[in-house]
């Protein structure tokens, strides 16, 4: 494929998936973070760990970047706790391998480690309860279920939360594109956060318009999802 065939430079996994489809040529580096987050939600103060993938290489030789965050985790009950929050961003990662695998993109499979978690902030290892989080089950789980033939309900609300990251030796004021996902299920309710986008909180005007349209065409594949499944839903996007 010729460089000027490229629209854009890649921002999703989807967008690495349909660029190798249509035949061009790829490569990806992908690299981990699990970065320290205070985040502000109304009057609700709270620290959480997001983690973070960076994907980068060349797509037909022009450089690309960009991050997507696979899960969110606290110490306390506002999300789903630390240690599950690992094995939920891995799940979460290993369905985007296959993703990449699927169209000639094999990739080395590296993954967040639960050991690093625990030796870089042992601190937020807490008891908690998976009452509210649903365990380590991904949204991905009940539309499996939902095409079982399990009844399915989800209320989806969005919401531009702000926060601000911690780095070694600086922070990043950042806003997050979250979806709440409120499932009801075999006469049950769970609740699941997820991340679909993010902008520099300091270069609104310029970066969050993307941020947004990127957020809904990740809502718009989900929502694809939940149609071929059979699951009741409100549609819900960012505006």
């Amino acid at each position: 494929m010729d460089t000027h065939t490229i629209t854009h430079l890649p921002n999703r996994v989807s967008d690495l998936v349909n660029l190798k489809k249509l035949g061009g040529d790829l490569t990806i580096d992908p690299t981990f973070e699990i970065v320290p987050v205070n985040f502000a939600q109304g009057d609700c103060s709270y620290q959480a760990y997001i983690f973070l993938c960076r994907f980068e290489g060349l797509a037909d030789q022009k450089p690309f970047s960009f991050r997507k965050c696979y899960a969110k985790g606290c110490p306390h009950n506002l999300c789903p706790h630390v240690a599950q929050a690992v094995m939920i961003a891995n799940r979460y990662l290993k369905r985007d391998y296959k993703k990449l695998e699927a169209v000639g993109v094999p990739l080395q499979e590296k993954f967040f480690s639960l050991e690093e978690m625990v030796a870089g902030y042992d601190t937020a290892f807490e008891q908690a309860s998976d009452e509210v989080t649903g365990g380590i089950l991904t949204i991905h789980d009940y539309i499996n279920m939902a095409k079982e033939g399990t009844a399915i309900r989800v209320e989806t609300r969005v919401e531009i939360i702000p926060g601000v990251e911690h780095f070694a030796g600086r922070k990043n004021e950042q806003s997050f594109l979250m979806v709440d996902f409120d499932i009801t299920a075999f006469g049950n309710k769970f609740r699941f956060q997820r991340c679909v986008a993010c902008y520099g909180s300091r270069k609104e005007d310029e970066e969050k318009p993307f941020a947004v349209a990127t957020g809904n065409e990740r809502l718009k594949l989900l929502y694809a999802e939940f149609d071929a499944a059979g699951i009741d839903y409100n549609l819900c996007f960012f505006t």
